[in-house]
C-alpha cells in the first residue's frame, strides 16, 4: 500500500510540474470546441477549448501608438553583428515573463520581454532600449513589423486564417490562446 501511495504522489507531482506545451500556426477550422490549427510543418494538431482557456485578441496597432514606460513582448532576428531587429511587438497590459531569452531554442532569434526604457529614431526604424531586472537590450523596430496590443479575446475571433500562439497542456486542452486578425 506504501510503494502504491508513493507512486500517485511521484505521479501527482510529475503532472503537477509539466511544462505547457506552446503551439503557433494558422486556424483551419474550429467548431466550438475543437480547435485545428496548422503549424509552420504543415501538420494539424488538435486542441480543445474550455471555459477556462484564456483567449486574447493581438489588435493591430502603429510604430506610433509605442511609448516609453510599455511593457512589450519583442520577437527579434539577431545578425551577424549580434544586433536585434525586430518583427513582431506585443504591447501587454502588464509585465509578464520578463527577460530576454532565444526564442524556440533557436540562436538567430530572441524574445525580450521587458519595459520600454528609451526611443530613438534611427537609419532603419526606431531604436527601443527595452529594460529588464538584471539587464538591457536595445532593439531596433523597423516600418515593415508586426505591432499589436494585447486585449480580451472572443471565441469569435478563432476563425480559419487567423495566425495562433498557444499554450496547451498534456491533454492538448488550451490553456491560453493568442489570436490575431486573419491574414487577406
Amino acid at each position: 500500500m506504501r510503494i502504491f501511495l508513493a507512486l500517485v504522489l511521484m505521479l501527482g507531482y510529475a503532472a503537477s510540474q509539466a511544462q505547457p506545451t506552446r503551439l503557433r500556426g494558422t486556424i483551419s477550422a474550429f467548431d466550438g470546441k475543437a480547435l485545428s490549427v496548422r503549424d509552420a510543418g504543415g501538420a494539424v494538431v488538435q486542441v480543445e477549448v474550455q471555459e477556462k482557456s484564456e483567449i486574447v485578441f493581438t489588435k493591430p496597432m502603429s510604430i506610433g501608438d509605442i511609448r516609453p514606460g510599455d511593457f512589450l513582448a519583442i520577437s527579434s532576428q539577431k545578425r551577424a553583428d549580434g544586433s536585434l531587429t525586430a518583427y513582431e511587438v506585443r504591447r501587454f497590459p502588464k509585465p509578464l515573463n520578463p527577460g530576454h531569452r532565444p526564442l524556440d531554442g533557436r540562436d538567430d532569434q530572441t524574445m525580450t520581454n521587458a519595459t520600454v526604457g528609451a526611443m530613438v529614431q534611427a537609419a532603419n526604424g526606431r531604436e527601443l532600449t527595452m529594460t529588464y531586472e538584471g539587464g538591457a537590450q536595445k532593439i531596433v523596430l523597423p516600418e515593415n513589423a508586426s505591432i499589436s496590443t494585447l486585449v480580451p479575446g472572443s471565441r469569435e475571433q478563432l476563425v480559419a486564417g487567423a495566425p495562433v500562439n498557444l499554450t496547451m497542456d498534456a491533454a492538448r486542452v488550451a490553456l491560453r490562446i493568442q489570436v490575431g486578425p486573419p491574414k487577406r
